[in-house]
C-alpha cells in the first residue's frame, strides 16, 4: 500500500511540474521579442523595444572559448552594417566549461582590448537550464537547433528581423561573415 501512495505522490508531482512548465512556456509563446529585457554589464536595464525597426544579431559569447576570435567578426559586422540598421548584442555565458570566467566589468574590458568590441554586451546570463534568460527561452522556442531547443555551445547566433521575428539560427562554428548575406537580405 505504501508503494502505491508513493507512486501516486510521484505522479501528482510530475503532472504539477509539467503543468507549471506548460504555463511558463505559454507565457513565452504569447510574448514578443520587444517585450523582453536584459541588464547591461553595469546593471542598467536594456529593453529590446529600444531596437524596434532594427535587424538584431543575438549571440551567446565567452572570452575563453576556442571560438572567441569570432568577437572580431561580430565587431566587423557591427561596424559595416550598424548605420544601416544592424544591432549586434553579445550575451556572455559561463555554462560551457566555464569559458566566461570574467566579471561583467572585466569581460567588457577584455572584449574591447583584445577584439575592439564596441557592440552592446549584456551581463552574464544562462542560456540553458532552469535559470535560462527569458530572451534565450523565447529564441530557442522560436528556432530550435540540432539539439532541439538547447544551445549546444558558445557563439550560437540568432538573427531577428526588423519586426522582431526570429528568422534564422546559426551554429556556434558559423563564422560571422558567413551570415553577412542573411543580414543584408533582412536590412533590405
Amino acid at each position: 500500500m505504501s508503494k502505491f501512495i508513493y507512486l501516486a505522490f510521484l505522479l501528482v508531482g510530475l503532472f504539477a511540474c509539467q503543468a507549471k512548465q506548460k504555463s511558463n512556456f505559454s507565457k513565452i509563446s504569447n510574448m514578443s521579442f520587444y517585450n523582453l529585457e536584459v541588464n547591461t554589464p553595469d546593471g542598467e536595464v536594456l529593453s529590446m523595444a529600444d531596437y524596434k525597426g532594427k535587424v538584431i544579431l543575438v549571440v551567446n559569447t565567452a572570452t575563453q572559448c576556442g571560438l572567441t576570435p569570432q568577437f572580431t567578426g561580430l565587431e566587423d559586422l557591427h561596424q559595416k552594417y550598424g548605420e544601416k540598421g544592424l544591432v549586434v548584442i553579445g550575451f556572455p555565458c559561463n555554462q560551457f566549461r566555464n569559458q566566461e570566467p570574467e566579471t561583467n566589468e572585466s569581460m567588457v574590458q577584455y572584449c574591447q582590448k583584445n577584439h575592439g568590441v564596441t557592440f552592446q554586451l549584456t551581463e552574464k546570463i544562462d542560456v540553458n537550464g532552469p535559470a535560462t534568460h527569458p530572451i534565450f527561452s523565447y529564441l530557442k522556442k522560436e528556432l530550435g537547433g540540432i539539439l532541439g531547443r538547447k544551445i549546444k555551445w558558445n557563439f550560437t547566433k540568432f538573427l531577428i528581423d526588423r519586426n522582431g521575428q526570429p528568422k534564422k539560427r546559426f551554429a556556434p562554428t558559423t563564422k560571422p561573415m558567413k551570415i553577412e548575406k542573411d543580414i543584408v537580405k533582412l536590412l533590405g
